[in-house]
């Protein structure tokens, strides 16, 4: 299903003309308007999903088996020297569209992008408190 007020759902379905870099029945990859690097590019699947929480395993295992498929390609056409492979969910986690999508980021020697976060140090009872709730039985 696709939402009428959604940017990339218009984008990954060809109502809005991008620069598409790859596309099969359910997903369109593009080059990002506002790269992070050469070649920053996003899987999209077609079908509206706003975020992890809602798409669906088996799309959500297409959509990283096609950035892997992705980073490799890229990686041999653009000689890049790494590879970030992101994706955010909510706004807090820096999801600025809402619409269910992985970041491609080749990276580069000295490329100036840092993307990462400030380690903290938890407690061994915090961590061991964390551990009890999360773990998965």
């Amino acid at each position: 299903m696709k939402k009428d007020d959604c940017i990339f759902c218009k984008l990954a379905n060809g109502v809005i003309p991008t620069n598409v870099v790859y596309e099969d029945e359910e997903f369109t990859v593009i080059m990002d308007a506002a790269p992070a690097t050469k070649g920053h590019s996003l899987v999209i699947p077609k079908e509206h999903f706003s975020d992890i929480y809602d798409i669906d395993e088996e799309t959500l295992g297409k959509a990283f088996k096609l950035s892997k498929k992705m980073a490799v390609s890229m990686t041999d056409k653009l000689g890049c020297h790494g590879f970030n492979i992101v994706q955010n969910n909510k706004e807090v986690a820096g999801q600025t569209v809402f619409h269910f999508h992985i970041h491609l980021i080749p990276r580069y020697n000295d490329d100036g992008q840092k993307i990462g976060w400030s380690p903290k140090s938890p407690s061994k009872e915090e961590q061991e408190e964390i551990l009890n709730k999360i773990k998965i039985k």
